[in-house]
């Protein structure tokens, strides 16, 4: 059973409050404590490293919804980080840094290679928080609606039911934030450690086959495929990401062809 703590994640990531995984790289104990607490203290999970390369193996077997990174660190430094990431598939993912270098050059440099914001240590701690709060409404914008329709699904997260071409389908609680969670990041890979942080409200400590079978039942219930216009596609060494086919009937037969060719 899942503590007060990981009960609260669970709660919040249900009714609308979003919770986002966000990772940080500070090489300075204390700027990483500074910054880990306005992360936590904003209500987020936070992945806090002291070390760039640690951060790098770290990011290609997981996903995070946001980076805060230094200037300089040990093994890659936070520019090496930021160019490798927007040249590989985290176009979407948010990236700020947080760093004692805050030279006119550094910040033009960082800035380029694709980051979104450069703060100054020492941070502003309620500045600091809102420019974090900024750029994550900026990368996922919220559905405030009570109800979600995708397609033929739809979504009530008051009544944490869901329908699927007008009719209900029953899921546990645990199977409808999962599908909320695929639901709301269409096209997104997400990890299995992700998924199970914000499903499960704690990090990941499971066999794999306990995320596997999770979503092969989900996929089963909500008739998750092609002729609904939508797959739930495994993704290689990683998890899984929702693809949308935007009910495009070639697209569709297509997809079905490649599945059945497979």
């Amino acid at each position: 059973m899942p503590s007060i703590h990981q009960a609260e994640v669970i709660v919040r990531s249900v009714t609308g409050i979003v919770i986002m995984r966000i990772a940080i790289l500070q090489s300075d104990p204390q700027h990483r404590y500074v910054v880990g607490e306005i992360v936590e203290r904003l209500g987020h999970v936070c992945i806090p490293f002291s070390d760039g390369l640690a951060m790098s193996k770290s990011l290609s077997r997981s996903t995070v919804d946001m980076l805060i990174l230094d200037w300089h660190s040990s093994g890659l430094s936070g520019l090496d980080l930021v160019k490798s990431m927007r040249s590989g598939i985290g176009e979407r993912v948010p990236v700020m840094f947080a760093s004692a270098d805050g030279g006119e050059s550094n910040i033009v440099r960082a800035l380029t290679a694709g980051a979104d914001d450069f703060v100054t240590h020492p941070v502003r701690s309620a500045e600091f928080g809102a420019r974090i709060e900024a750029l994550l409404r900026r990368a996922y914008p919220a559905n405030s609606a009570a109800v979600t329709e995708l397609g033929p699904y739809r979504f009530d997260s008051r009544q944490q039911s869901v329908t699927v071409r007008g009719q209900p389908v029953q899921l546990s609680g645990t199977q409808f934030r999962l599908a909320l969670l695929f639901f709301s990041n269409i096209g997104r890979v997400l990890s299995r450690d992700h998924i199970f942080a914000m499903v499960w409200g704690r990090e990941f400590r499971e066999s794999t086959r306990t995320i596997d079978s999770h979503v092969s039942r989900l996929r089963l219930a909500l008739s998750i495929e092609p002729i609904n216009h939508f797959r739930l596609q495994p993704v290689y060494k990683s998890g899984y990401r929702l693809l949308h086919l935007y009910g495009d009937e070639e697209a569709t037969q297509q997809m079905l062809q490649e599945e059945a060719a497979a």
